[in-house]
């Protein structure tokens, strides 16, 4: 059996949910599936039928590279362990933090800088980029 005939279930549901710029290919026993979810509960539903699949995800035969895409205005909530999001000057860690976002805070996201960073907007006003995979769409 091959990995995407194993993952056949996963790989429609990602079709059938509206993921753009999808790309399935094995390499190397590995199943590689990537692009980008319409919202974070499309990319939770995959991780979801990827664990029915394969229980505690034990067998490492497939790498999920599905980011979930944010309209422009729309909200998220900060996500990070505890601890607070650092809010930067430009999208990177080299660039200077000029705020802070709370673990649990609602923020608004103004553009995606690109996979890696989000432009956002906190209520305080601080408007800065902050790493994305800490933001969760609301």
């Amino acid at each position: 059996m091959s990995l995407q005939d194993k993952y056949k279930t996963l790989i429609d549901t990602a079709n059938q949910s509206g993921v753009s710029g999808l790309q399935v290919r094995e390499q190397n026993n590995v199943l590689y599936i990537d692009g980008s979810a319409p919202s974070a509960a499309v990319k939770d539903k995959l991780w979801s039928i990827y664990n029915q699949i394969d229980p505690d995800y034990k067998s490492g035969d497939v790498v999920i590279n599905v980011n979930a895409t944010a309209a422009s205005g729309s909200k998220a909530v900060v996500s990070t362990n505890s601890g607070n999001l650092n809010i930067r000057k430009g999208p990177g860690t080299d660039q200077e933090i000029i705020g802070k976002a709370a673990h649990g805070e609602s923020v608004t996201i103004l553009s995606e800088a690109n996979d890696q960073w989000s432009l956002i907007k906190n209520a305080k006003g601080d408007e800065g980029y902050v790493y994305k995979q800490y933001l969760t769409a609301q």
